[in-house]
């Protein structure tokens, strides 16, 4: 199933948690926003549709290290003085070969190391986790732990969290029903969906 599809449910899911409460019209856009992002949240992992939407391109940072690297060099050169000058050439040198090695993989785990950190700064522990949760995701091989119940109770803790910190009802039963309704859909017993989840990681390798 596609991420357009994964996201239209989770959002339906939103949109009926807000009705089964009976929320305002802005609480109820906001349940149905949260409901899209939570069904696409699975999708974090290696080769995830999500995973390469919430980051920069990988070429695009190379090229702008490669630059940075570039004008590092030249500048050392024209400006710096003895010791600092091969310093600046070398930390020039060292930022274009480090940045050839950049993958989107990498993109990934520097932005889940953003989020950490930005919880961290902000004392939000459901920003932290989730921060956390990206980093895990980059090193985490598509439809494996993301799409199994140790990826459910991961997000659990982060949507509690989260309803927790913002102070609205239905947050949560949105972010867990939206989680796992992705999961459903990624199912074999579809008709167009070739493979399935493994439910049961690590204890269990069979697809349902």
């Amino acid at each position: 199933m596609n991420g357009t599809a994964h996201m239209a449910i989770g959002a339906t899911v939103g949109f009926l948690t807000a009705n089964t409460l009976q929320t305002d019209p802005t609480t109820t856009l906001f349940l149905v926003g949260i409901g899209g992002i939570s069904g696409l949240m699975p999708d974090m992992d290696i080769d995830g549709k999500l995973s390469n939407r919430i980051t920069f391109s990988h070429k695009f940072i190379r090229t702008l290290a490669q630059t940075i690297g570039i004008l590092m060099i030249i500048y050392s050169v024209l400006e710096g003085i003895e010791t600092e000058k091969w310093l600046g050439v070398g930390a020039g040198i060292g930022i274009i070969i480090i940045s050839s090695f950049i993958t989107q993989r990498h993109m990934l785990t520097l932005t889940g190391l953003a989020v950490l950190g930005g919880g961290l700064s902000l004392q939000e522990n459901w920003l932290w986790l989730l921060g956390a949760y990206i980093i895990l995701a980059s090193f985490t091989p598509h439809r494996s732990y993301t799409h199994s119940i140790t990826g459910i109770a991961f997000f659990c803790i982060i949507a509690f969290q989260f309803e927790a910190s913002i102070g609205i009802d239905g947050i949560f039963t949105t972010c867990i029903l939206g989680y796992i309704s992705h999961l459903i859909a990624d199912m074999k017993f579809l008709p167009f969906n070739k493979r399935g989840v493994k439910l049961f990681l690590p204890f269990s390798t069979k697809e349902f």
